[in-house]
C-alpha cells in the first residue's frame, strides 16, 4: 500500500488529490507544522533526510519532490487517464507544465511568503520602519512584477485552453494547482485573473479534490481562501 507523508498546508495536498483521482488504496501519515516557526517537524527527517513533504513510500520505493511523485504515480498507475501519449507532441507540453509549476511559478511566490513573514516577525520598534521599507522595495522592484509576469502567462494560456495539456484534465493540472491556489490566496492579485480563478474553481469542484480535502483536514489554500 502507498503511504503518503502529509504536511498540513503544503504541496502534500495535491498528492492526496492525485491518489484520489487514481482511486488507489493509500494511508496518510500526518505531520503538523511547528506552530511558531511554521516549519516541518523533525518527524519528517526520519522519513527523508531533507525533512520536507510530500514523501511517498510504495513498496521499497521512497520518493520525495512533488513533481517526481506526480510523474511516478501518473506513469505507474494512471498513464491512460492522466497523461498524453508519450510519442505525441502533447507529451512535451506535459513535461513543460510539470516542471514549470515548481521551477518557475513557485519560487517568486515562496519568496513573497518569506518576506511577508519577515515583515510580520517581532523586531525592535526602531528597526521596524527599515524592515518594512526593505520588504516593500523588494516587492515593488522584483517580486510583484515576477508574479505578475507568470500569472499573465498562465492567464493567457488558459484563455484559449480548458485544461493545460491535450484538451483534457491530467497530471499537469494537479501539479499546477498548488502555486495557483497560493497565488490567489496570498498575493491579493486574483481579481485581475478571472480565467485563473475559474480554472482553480473548476479543479476544486472535482469530486476527487473534495474527497482529498476531507482526508487531509483543514487546508489554508482551498476553496474558501481562493474564492
Amino acid at each position: 500500500m502507498i503511504t503518503l507523508h502529509y504536511l498540513n498546508n503544503s504541496r502534500s495536498q495535491r498528492i492526496l488529490w492525485l491518489l484520489e483521482e487514481l482511486g488507489l488504496e493509500y494511508r496518510v501519515r500526518h505531520h503538523e507544522r511547528d506552530k511558531e516557526t511554521q516549519l516541518a517537524p523533525e518527524s519528517l527527517k526520519k522519513v527523508h533526510p531533507l525533512g520536507k513533504a510530500p514523501v511517498i513510500t510504495d513498496g521499497e520505493l521512497i520518493l520525495a519532490e512533488s513533481g517526481a511523485i506526480v510523474d511516478y504515480l501518473a506513469q505507474t498507475y494512471g498513464r491512460a487517464a492522466l497523461l498524453p501519449a508519450a510519442d505525441s507532441p502533447a507529451w512535451w507540453d506535459y513535461v513543460y507544465w510539470l516542471h514549470y509549476a515548481e521551477g518557475s511559478l513557485m519560487p517568486p511566490l515562496l519568496m513573497r511568503y518569506v518576506f511577508d513573514r519577515v515583515k510580520a516577525a517581532p523586531v525592535p520598534f526602531f528597526v521596524r520602519p527599515l524592515v518594512n521599507r526593505i520588504v516593500a522595495e523588494v516587492d515593488k522592484a522584483f517580486l510583484r512584477q515576477q508574479i505578475k509576469t507568470h500569472l499573465d502567462f498562465v492567464e493567457d494560456h488558459l484563455s484559449c485552453h480548458d485544461w493545460l495539456v491535450d484538451g483534457r484534465f491530467g497530471a499537469a493540472d494537479i501539479q499546477l494547482s498548488f502555486p495557483l491556489e497560493a497565488a490567489l490566496s496570498r498575493t491579493g492579485m486574483g481579481g485581475h485573473y478571472p480565467r485563473i480563478r475559474a480554472y482553480v474553481a473548476q479543479l476544486q469542484a472535482r469530486p476527487a479534490y473534495q474527497r482529498a480535502l476531507k482526508a487531509g483536514g483543514p487546508y489554508a489554500y482551498g476553496p474558501a481562501a481562493t474564492d
